[in-house]
């Protein structure tokens, strides 16, 4: 796991004792006199983690009480979870919900929503720019990007849109940002129809994947993936499903627990609650 401020990411070497990532349904039910029943939810239902660790040693728990007692950043947190298999949001990653989930130049692409609610979308490519190929970026909602650690492999597939519009596919991108949102460098693969890996360089604090079209028309986005690691051969393995998006949201502490570990003060028990930050005000 990866937890602090853009670009500063610290990898938590010690295994977590316990670790609750559930989701929270949030569904409230409401039943009439006559014995019907109406169920509620809220459009907007925040992640919530649980962790904690025996016996961390000195310097994952010095850099954790620093993000906690917020000494030098009282920004949101990236907190990277190795148990993720799909960064995207879960609607973005089946290719539905808002168009705002996707980055593109409006004179050259359209998303066009069909079957709403919730809406599927399909990118109209009306016109191509001098270079030949418009670009369409899968953007993150809480950052300027996909929050990456340095030196990280990430694997990219936009399966649904890559693998059936192969003959209209100029290539595969992962454009690597620091934590300025300045742009470092860029990874390619023309080949569409396998997923990119790329290693992150030294310096990126996020990740923008992106996919061109080299051709007019109408493209499906469809299903696609963004994960930690090297997970191709995974997606490639016959009668594998692709995960449906977890996201990768921005985190705020609410619940901080550090004591001694018994017998041995050296190393500390260390307990986190965070939710996920939807809206941001520092005072």
């Amino acid at each position: 796991m990866w937890i602090g401020q853009p670009g500063a990411l610290r990898e938590i070497t010690d295994g977590a004792s316990s670790f609750d990532r559930s989701p929270d349904v949030a569904v409230s039910e409401f039943r009439s006199l006559a014995g019907g029943v109406t169920v509620w939810a809220p459009s907007l239902i925040p992640r919530r983690y649980k962790i904690a660790w025996d016996a961390m040693g000195p310097g994952d728990a010095s850099h954790i009480d620093g993000l906690a007692r917020q000494v030098a950043y009282m920004g949101p947190l990236v907190v990277l979870d190795p148990l993720a298999s799909n960064l995207l949001s879960g609607q973005q990653s089946i290719g539905r919900g808002a168009a705002s989930q996707w980055g593109y130049v409006a004179t050259e692409v359209k998303l066009v929503g069909v079957n709403a609610p919730p809406v599927s979308q399909v990118a109209n490519v009306t016109a191509l720019p001098a270079s030949g190929a418009t670009e369409i970026v899968w953007l993150n909602p809480s950052w300027f990007g996909y929050p990456v650690a340095s030196w990280q492999p990430v694997t990219w597939w936009p399966y649904s849109l890559a693998k059936y519009a192969s003959s209209a596919v100029e290539g595969l991108y992962l454009h690597w940002y620091s934590s300025a949102n300045t742009l470092i460098s860029s990874s390619m693969q023309s080949d569409s129809t396998r997923p990119l890996v790329a290693k992150a360089p030294g310096n990126a604090a996020f990740v923008r994947p992106a996919v061109r079209l080299k051709a007019t028309g109408f493209f499906t986005l469809g299903l696609s993936v963004l994960a930690l690691g090297d997970t191709a051969a995974d997606l490639l393995a016959a009668g594998a499903s692709l995960p449906v998006g977890e996201g990768s949201p921005s985190f705020s502490i609410t619940a901080y627990r550090n004591v001694a570990t018994p017998e041995n003060g050296y190393y500390r028990d260390i307990a986190l609650d965070l939710v996920e930050v939807t809206s941001n005000a520092v005072g």
